[in-house]
């Protein structure tokens, strides 16, 4: 466009001066047709320069680094600035229970000691005191010696729970029993204990073996998962404190009426239970140690779910992002959980599965994992129980592998151990958990919750919209002002031989449209409404079809007021005219107006474009970007700043109260030209396009049909797909009975003209015809004569030559021994018929 402009301007002054007006070129005239060609090429880099949008790349790092400021006061650590974009199209999330959903304030609730169901925490007068010491003892002993609980940091605060939130909550037990736990480790130092069998993710359990302080024997306390511990259980303690016989069916009658109703409340279940040895055993057989167990009692654990983590999910759902828990926890506890936090809703078909199960549908015979059962299973699968960190990171991988649906799944994970790291780095978006979290699972993840709390993630899917949002508003802005200032540098140029908006007017509009507007629209703030819509999806327009007619619609206004100020503005505001003003001209009022004008049109289009979907109230909330009031007013200052007082460098002349009124007043009307555009419906105006497509199933599906340009032209890429699968096909149906005819012909003639496959393939009968008619020759053809086949070395009496390439000589190898006619039970006749 720019050097368009140029060739028209030198054209249009050569044709003009020397042509029509007959001027010839002096010597003493050079230097002032110098300076006309200096001016027009000025104008063209003016052009050339509002053209150009290279604020863009400004207004995307400005809008992410804002957002990941920001983003930190709201407990979001970012760590990859894309992913923060990449959060804003988030279609999935894949969270942790403990600590992300719940509070990760364990406390003991409910209680099944000595044949009796305690709805909350026992008296300890309640309890026998041989079982209350058991009790006692087994959790203080059989529980890691750093996990403490401490006096609360602010009076009236809760007590501060240190280390393992489980351990914690028992040892809280042990405090509501009135007994103390440290006076029992004091007693029983960590020196003095014999045998520790620590937790582990296939053990489940813990254990610890103290020697008894009199005799022999040893006593082993154990604590673990109800259902494991409870297998391994041969007695219990009854009401009196003495250990009765365990049967199956009492195990099976406490799983129903204790455990599982439990659980069903979305209590964790802990079993704690005893040993007595009177002889040191072999401590490495674990399984002979971890039987025969006495049971002392179940306890219910309470994770309470976050207040605010239900509203947080209810909006996620609100705004297409589907939430899915991934937990270690017993099915009947997650489900009860999903339940509190809106994950499950009542009468809704969706899955919950243990990790056994999952594994089961989604792995064939050979424990190999299948996409397409994977795809059977994850769009109803709501809850994953009793899974392991390699069910976590299939489910992840599973997800955005899969092909169902419009476009591929942006999935975010959350994880808090060291064994979560793959699933991080595969998904998305991978946020890890600050407070819990190890240092692997931080330095796998992308962005890091401060507060461990799943709110923090609804915040980041708002702040990822938003700069999705702004990066838009921006354009939309910017391309208004570029498609009005290079139609009238050009047109205006063509027709007046001289730009409306001279160099330096243009460069402080290109900085109004570039630096000042990044600034200004970068950085709204983002609003509940971005969570109201579904997720944009990864092959989204950028340009949508409603920003296109926000452009179009002010461009046509603002056209229309300047062509009408350039050539009928000096009649309307009775001064004189600036056009064809001579080359050394003082700035004339007629150009500052339209200059004015033009960018108090900008400024006011500038508060429009912080809507781009066609809301009414282009006003909401802009006091709450205090940036973007600043920006304005500073713009609307340095405007007054240049007019009056720029002069020559600006080309500016001061203008009257009377005519700044009218300048803003033509500005203002863009906020009613805005409405109006706003009142039209986008559906009506089908000859809108959108712009900035990313790449469509039917892109991907087209690429794949035209791998081979070579056999298809161009025509045929204009055909529907099965007819152009149906030529290629046509066309190697041919190429395959030009073969066989060929190997034909070989065997008919004599063993020492045979050679290899190489050769005959080089006949020009393979080679392409444009004479080649789409049609598939009958094997009753005769045979194609081949010349110039060189002798088969084998003739000469030397040994057979192998052709270097492999399949080749299988070829050699299975022709070779052929002699006569094809018989009609050979495989090549076969070959043939099949054809």
């Amino acid at each position: 466009m720019s050097a368009v402009t140029v060739i028209i301007l030198i054209l249009y002054f050569v044709i003009d001066t020397f042509g029509v007006r007959g001027y010839a070129w002096t010597k003493e005239c050079t230097p002032i047709y110098i300076q006309f060609f200096v001016k027009f090429f000025i104008i063209g880099v003016t052009v050339l320069v509002v053209a150009v949008p290279e604020g863009l790349p400004l207004a995307v790092t400005i809008s992410l680094a804002y957002s990941v400021k920001k983003m930190m006061k709201d407990n979001n650590l970012v760590r990859h600035l894309d992913a923060c974009e990449t959060m804003g199209n988030a279609t999935a999330i894949c969270s942790d229970k403990t600590g992300t959903l719940t509070m990760n304030r364990m406390t003991v609730v409910e209680a099944y000691i000595g044949d009796t169901h305690f709805p909350q925490v026992p008296d300890p007068e309640a309890l026998q005191p041989e079982t209350l010491e058991l009790l006692v003892n087994g959790i203080a002993v059989n529980s890691a010696y750093t996990t403490k609980i401490l006096p609360p940091e602010k009076e009236g605060g809760l007590p501060r729970q240190v280390g393992n939130k489980t351990e914690c909550s028992l040892l809280g037990l042990v405090l509501d029993l009135k007994k103390d736990y440290q006076a029992v480790r004091d007693e029983v130092p960590e020196e003095k204990l014999h045998k520790v069998y620590t937790f582990n993710s296939s053990r489940k359990s813990m254990s610890t073996v103290l020697k008894n302080p009199v005799g022999t024997g040893f006593r082993m306390y154990s604590k673990g998962a109800s259902e494991i511990i409870l297998r391994k259980c041969t007695r219990i303690l009854g009401r009196t404190g003495e250990s009765r016989i365990f049967k199956a069916k009492d195990r099976d009658d406490m799983v129903c009426k204790v455990i599982e109703p439990m659980a069903c409340n979305g209590l964790r279940t802990i079993c704690l239970a005893m040993r007595d040895f009177e002889t040191e055993p072999d401590w490495d057989n674990e399984n002979e140690i971890l039987s025969n167990l006495t049971c002392i009692a179940v306890v219910g654990i309470e994770d309470p779910v976050r207040p605010e983590v239900p509203d947080a999910i209810t909006r996620c759902q609100r705004a297409g992002i589907t939430v899915r828990m991934v937990t270690g926890d017993n099915i009947n506890t997650a489900r009860a959980i999903a339940t509190k936090c809106g994950i499950l809703l009542p009468g809704e078909d969706f899955l919950c599965l243990e990790g056994k199960e999952f594994n089961t549908l989604i792995r064939n015979e050979k424990g190999e994992v299948e996409q397409e059962r994977l795809d059977k299973v994850w769009p109803k699968l709501r809850v994953l129980a009793r899974s392991s960190p390699t069910d976590k990171h299939t489910l992840v991988k599973g997800i955005i592998d899969s092909m169902v649906g419009e476009t591929r799944q942006v999935v975010a994970v959350t994880g808090d151990g060291t064994n979560d790291g793959p699933a991080l780095k595969k998904a998305d978006v991978g946020f890890a958990m600050g407070i819990a979290g190890t240092d692997v699972a931080k330095e796998a993840s992308d962005i890091i919750l401060t507060d461990d709390n799943f709110t923090s993630i609804v915040k980041a899917v708002m702040w990822g919209r938003n700069v999705y949002d702004s990066i838009s508003k921006f354009l939309q802005f910017q391309l208004t002002v570029n498609v009005v200032a290079v139609i009238v540098a050009f047109t205006g140029a063509c027709i007046t031989q001289d730009s409306p908006l001279k160099a330096v007017q243009m460069l402080w509009v290109n900085l109004i449209m570039d630096t000042l507007a990044s600034l200004a629209l970068a950085t709204e703030p983002p609003t509940e409404s971005l969570l109201l819509r579904r997720p944009y999806g990864r092959n989204k327009p950028l340009i949508s079809r409603t920003m296109m007619k926000n452009i179009l619609g002010h461009a046509v206004y603002q056209l229309t007021i300047i062509f009408t100020l350039l050539f009928a503005g000096e009649k309307f505001f009775d001064i004189d005219s600036g056009r064809n003003a001579p080359l050394h001209s003082p700035p004339s009022e007629h150009y500052t107006i339209v200059f004015n004008t033009f960018v108090m049109m900008q400024l006011f289009n500038e508060i429009n474009a912080r809507k781009i979907h066609g809301e009414r109230n282009v006003f909401e909330s802009i006091y709450k970007n205090p940036i973007f009031c600043g920006v304005v007013l500073g713009t609307f200052v340095f405007q007054i700043i240049i007019v009056e007082l720029g002069g020559k460098p600006f080309s500016c002349s001061g203008l009257t109260i009377d005519q700044w009124l009218w300048c803003v007043f033509i500005g203002v009307g863009e906020l009613l030209w805005g409405q109006l555009i706003s009142a039209i419906p986008t559906n009506r105006l089908t000859f809108l396009k959108e712009a900035g497509h990313g790449t469509t199933k039917e892109d991907i599906h087209e690429e794949e049909y035209t791998e081979g340009t070579d056999e298809i032209d161009h025509a045929e890429m204009e055909m529907r797909r099965g007819q152009i699968l149906w030529f290629r096909g046509l066309n190697r149906i041919q190429t395959q009975i030009k073969v066989v005819n060929a190997f034909r012909s070989s065997l008919y003639e004599k063993p020492e003209s045979r050679t290899s496959i190489h050769n005959f393939m080089s006949h020009p009968e393979f080679g392409p015809s444009a004479e080649d008619e789409p049609r598939i020759p009958t094997i009753q053809e005769n045979s194609i004569e081949i010349e110039g086949l060189s002798e088969s070395p084998k003739a000469k009496g030397g040994p057979r030559a192998h052709s270097p390439n492999r399949n080749n000589n299988a070829l050699d190898i299975v022709v070779a021994p052929s002699q006569g006619n094809t018989s009609p039970g050979s495989p090549l006749h076969s070959h043939e018929t099949s054809v």
